[in-house]
């Protein structure tokens, strides 16, 4: 199993939004769920506490295999052209581990 994890600052016109951001964001990434192969889960979430980072992705993959896949599948790279749009940072630490 891989854990994909991504943390986002949202750019200064999204930033006083960030859990509306997580909301719209959400609910795009849970609809991969089902067609990108190997995806078993998925969650974005808005921090509670001030920090350096405002957003948070975390996947998980049934192998390294599928979290590539993942980032290369049409359906994720829409998303991800998007996020884009909102960010000006990020960061992101992937690792395997035991069911």
């Amino acid at each position: 199993m891989v854990r994909h994890i991504v943390l986002w600052k949202l750019n200064e016109s999204q930033s006083k939004n960030a859990a509306g951001v997580a909301a719209s964001l959400r609910s795009r990434f849970k609809a991969l769920l089902g067609v990108v192969d190997g995806l078993t889960a998925i969650e974005v979430n808005a921090g509670y506490k001030a920090g350096a980072y405002d957003l948070c992705l975390i996947a998980d993959f049934e192998s390294k295999e599928a979290e590539a896949a993942y980032q290369q599948h049409p359906e994720h790279l829409k998303i991800k052209e998007l996020v884009h749009t909102l960010i000006s940072d990020r960061t992101a630490f992937d690792y395997e581990y035991a069911a």
